[in-house]
């Protein structure tokens, strides 16, 4: 007889199936899933990630399969946020015992954090003046942009092609990382960027004004959802669905620009994509799972069918994997996303000196500056801990470990 891998939680909604054997499940997240069970469209249930943890409008590290309506909120606004990664044929003997010089190379050719807004002034994490490549990965996007933002005049003045090939802040980053076999890989996270958020941000408060105008209760606001057949809704996954492919190309074009930067800095040239990897892991999919055609919206989840290739990142001082799915259904083939926090944005600054935030990332070629505080490794779970509670969900191909972290 197989042991059962997930808890179950059942409160007056459909079941709630998780995969947190050996992790934190904070109570206010379980909370927050409990909300989300109640909703009278979910199909079968909702299936939790080893990642799990409280989220603004859904909890993160979720996997939401519904019928005939989709949650914006559940969604987020950092619409097709993921990850991609690539293979070399270097090893470590490539590289520099000094890496500074590679990682400054990186920050000169990606676009990284965030300015303050001044009146007139640059964002430094966005272009100043589009470069070439940049342009021509524009140009699938742009007639389809030109509808959305003729629809949605709130699209309009969104930093769209100014942020395509840069990074944003808090967790997305860029790393260098060695496997097991010392093979070099180069890694980066981001999704769409301000022209994303604001999508979503939009469709979140379009949702929430039907919900009023049709007197509709909720178990919580941020639950506002839009039910298939409504302008609204056909509206928002037309508008995400692009949105996604903007977060796949953005992904695109900086890994393009890394691999450039580091072949420049190193002064020769290597194969930079034995194999590659390029998944979303905020994003909405069109599945079919127990003889249902559904809307599975993953917060903080990677599809992981039979076969399939996802990143799993730790954080900045921990390991990162590269996985294969195994095609759970019982998880709507899905996996973690990451980590999880275990400390909240604030909490970790409070809690963690910087000399406890440089000890736990030496070794890493990386910024150690209080601005990075909120990312230090004790603000998340163990990484190890959330594959072992997920060993059915994927099977472990590769094991990085990051000697170069770029963070905005």
């Amino acid at each position: 007889m197989t042991t059962q891998t997930y808890e179950v939680t059942q409160d007056g909604g459909v079941p709630i199936k998780s995969w947190t054997k050996g992790v934190a499940f904070e109570d206010q997240a379980r909370e927050q899933l409990i909300n989300i069970s109640k909703m009278p469209f979910i199909h079968k249930w909702v299936a939790v990630m080893p990642d799990v943890h409280l989220g603004i409008g859904a909890t993160i590290g979720s996997v939401v399969p519904t019928i005939g309506a989709v949650i914006p909120a559940a969604v987020g606004v950092d619409i097709g946020c993921g990850m991609m990664a690539v293979k070399t044929n270097m090893t470590s003997h490539h590289l520099p015992e000094d890496l500074s010089a590679i990682r400054n190379a990186i920050e000169r050719a990606v676009p990284h954090g965030r300015s303050p807004q001044r009146r007139g002034g640059r964002d430094k994490g966005a272009w100043s003046n589009i470069p070439d490549d940049v342009a021509q990965a524009w140009t699938p996007l742009a007639a389809k942009f030109d509808v959305l933002k003729d629809k949605h005049k709130v699209l309009k003045n969104t930093n769209n092609i100014g942020h395509l090939g840069t990074l944003g802040t808090g967790n997305h980053f860029i790393e260098i990382c060695l496997d097991e076999n010392d093979s070099v890989w180069f890694m980066l996270h981001s999704g769409s960027r301000g022209v994303g958020n604001r999508i979503g941000t939009h469709f979140i408060e379009q949702a929430k004004k039907d919900m009023e105008r049709w007197m509709i209760q909720l178990p919580h606001k941020d639950l506002a959802y839009l039910p298939e057949g409504s302008d609204n809704f056909v509206d928002y996954v037309e508008a995400v669905e692009w949105a996604q492919t903007y977060a796949r190309i953005n992904r695109e074009v900086m890994m393009e620009r890394v691999i450039a930067a580091v072949k420049a800095s190193l002064g020769f040239d290597f194969e930079a994509k034995a194999e590659a990897v390029n998944c979303h892991h905020n994003y909405v999919s069109r599945e079919n799972h127990y003889d249902k055609n559904v809307l599975v919206t993953r917060k903080g989840a990677v599809r992981a069918r039979e076969g399939e290739m996802g990143i799993i990142p730790g954080s900045m001082g921990a390991r990162s994997f590269i996985v294969r799915g195994l095609g759970n259904e019982e998880s709507f083939c899905s996996c973690s996303h990451g980590a999880g926090r275990v400390m909240s944005r604030t909490a970790a600054k409070k809690a963690v000196s910087l000399d406890e935030h440089k000890e736990a990332v030496k070794g890493v070629e990386c910024r150690v500056d209080e601005g990075v505080i909120d990312e230090t490794p004790s603000a998340y779970k163990d990484i190890d801990k959330v594959m072992a509670a997920q060993n059915d969900l994927v099977e472990i191909v590769y094991t990085l470990k990051q000697i170069v972290c770029v963070k905005g």
